[in-house]
């Protein structure tokens, strides 16, 4: 898998992440976070880009932070949204 494709099945995790979070379905939320971290393995041993490496960065302090705050609420579910729509436009510069 590409570092581009890795990225894009993390901002398609964070469109899931959102929708479960609107939901209340932490058990889902959960499990995508562990799928979502996974990937965040396989991109930390891939070569990134310079021009991705400060979105890299940002997201990866980010969604530590989302992956530990509680409750999951709207505001939660608007940031994992925000961050689906900045990674799928961003997967082309990984």
């Amino acid at each position: 898998m590409t570092p581009r494709d890795i990225v894009l099945n993390i901002a398609v995790n964070m469109g899931r992440l959102g929708r479960f979070a609107q939901e209340q379905r932490p058990e889902r939320i959960r499990q995508f976070i562990e799928d979502t971290d996974e990937y965040l393995r396989l991109l930390a041993d891939a070569p990134i880009k310079v021009r991705f490496q400060k979105t890299y960065d940002t997201f990866l302090e980010t969604f530590s932070r989302l992956k530990t705050t509680l409750p999951f609420n709207e505001s939660w579910a608007e940031e994992a949204y925000t961050w689906a729509n900045v990674l799928t436009h961003r997967a082309k510069l990984a």
